[in-house]
């Protein structure tokens, strides 16, 4: 007897990761829209460093601390916590390097060499005070749940460049996955089919895309072909048919994905020189150069959008104490893998096709807790970009001279997002979703492109 349709579609989902898949794009996606102008970038490969790490001991140095260490800080702190504590100097120095003069504090002595290919964004502001509603921001402009990530818009605005791998990846720490979980690389609102795919730790960075045991590829294209024809009938019965849309292709993806994954990941392709330049020879660097060496290898293939975590829920930026201790390990952990990260683009010649942003949810503040941290800072910190039409070795905006806040040329959120979209060709105003009885757009009209950073 023949099977019913739904017993059919539950044999037929294993290992064609047909659930945790259904997000792929289609190689040619005749529903990504929105007015194009010829963009620099074709990837984004987006450092995240979780928990907000201290601009004012890294990037945005300040003489002010010094001077007011262990003193009343004078203004009005804008701190999560109440009460905080006296003005705490940076335990790190600072140097200028490259023909730019950039400073950079000493826990960064490899990215130190790239300053000049790197525009620093000194005067970064967000409204969210915390980490949730700080990551949701960031990452999507809007401080709730359920708004799509900057990735999701920027593949539903120019579709798939390689059919065989997701559009949008998402790469989150070993040791957790950040505070609010897979949410922050959803699609929100935007068809299901343009959130992130998860890249998780260890020998299978995708669950259930490995082939079934015992069933030839032969076979399996004929349950695919079959299943095809199942459920054009079932569109041809039904109004909207995205989500089901989203589901066809996704079972052609991860049939692709069977072979295009483990070539993607075997690094015993790379030399040895350039598994060192990422940092893969020391256990501290070895996750996080092996996650960005993957980085790279995915914009090769035509990925638009990767975003790569450091720091979890647990063991991140988020130094209310210890910031010393703890800022020079997680440094540690990313300065030789982001430093050979651009170098690799450049001598692979991708560094002009591929924008590298650089930053977390919001910076610390100029005052200290238990007088070996800082709290929250959301009124002014620092992000940087390189490569992908970014102007090399700049610096834009400036903190006050505590750092505390933004005091010259603000940067919002929706402004990073705006600029992003920019360099890859999208106009954020005009890339428009219909949802909730209005349009939408990545920006809500509140973006502006940070021009003076473009090449």
């Amino acid at each position: 007897m023949a099977l019913a349709r739904r017993a059919f579609l539950q044999q037929s989902t294993q290992g064609l990761a047909a659930m945790a898949l259904s997000t792929l794009l289609r190689s040619s996606d005749s529903s990504a829209g929105g007015p194009r102008h010829a963009g620099k970038a074709r990837t984004v490969i987006w450092l995240f460093m979780n928990g907000g790490p201290s601009h004012i001991d890294l990037f945005d140095p300040k003489p002010a601390l010094a001077k007011w260490d262990g003193k009343p800080f004078p203004g009005e702190a804008d701190a999560l916590f109440p009460n905080p504590g006296p003005v705490m100097k940076s335990p790190f120095r600072f140097r200028q390097y490259g023909e730019s003069g950039a400073w950079v504090s000493e826990v960064f002595p490899h990215l130190a060499r790239h300053v000049d290919d790197i525009a620093f964004i000194c005067s970064c502001t967000t409204k969210a005070k915390n980490h949730g509603p700080a990551l949701y921001s960031i990452n999507t402009g809007s401080l709730l749940m359920g708004a799509p990530h900057l990735g999701a818009w920027a593949t539903y605005g120019l579709g798939s460049a390689n059919e065989d791998l997701p559009a949008f990846v998402a790469m989150y720490d070993h040791r957790s996955c950040p505070e609010t979980g897979v949410q922050l690389w959803g699609a929100g609102y935007l068809p299901s089919k343009y959130q992130g795919v998860t890249f998780r730790p260890g020998r299978k960075p995708i669950l259930y895309v490995g082939a079934p045991k015992g069933v030839s590829r032969r076979a399996q294209r004929a349950q695919l072909d079959y299943l095809r024809r199942l459920n054009r009938r079932h569109i041809g019965q039904r109004t909207e048919t995205s989500d089901l849309e989203a589901r066809i292709a996704s079972f052609e993806t991860a049939f692709r994905m069977q072979m295009s994954v483990p070539e993607l990941t075997d690094l015993s392709q790379e030399t040895r020189e350039t598994r060192t330049l990422y940092g893969l020879d020391d256990p501290r660097c070895r996750y996080f150069g092996t996650q960005l060496l993957l980085a790279r290898r995915m914009a090769e293939r035509g990925v638009r959008f990767i975003q790569i975590y450091h720091g979890g829920a647990v063991q991140n930026w988020d130094q209310h104490s210890h910031l010393r201790r703890e800022h020079t390990k997680l440094a540690y952990e990313t300065d030789r893998p982001i430093a050979g990260l651009l170098a690799d683009l450049k001598r692979t010649g991708l560094f002009g096709s591929t924008l590298v942003v650089w930053g977390g949810e919001f910076g610390r503040s100029p005052t200290s807790q238990d007088f070996t941290g800082r709290d929250h800072n959301r009124r002014g910190f620092t992000m940087w970009m390189a490569g992908g039409g970014v102007r090399p070795g700049v610096r834009y905006g400036a903190t006050d001279e505590f750092g505390s806040r933004a005091v010259e040329d603000p940067v919002s959120v929706h402004d990073l997002h705006a600029t992003i979209l920019h360099l890859l060709g999208i106009d954020h105003e005009s890339l428009i979703f219909r949802f909730g009885g209005r349009d939408q757009t990545p920006t809500a009209g509140l973006g502006h492109v940070i021009r003076p950073i473009l090449a």
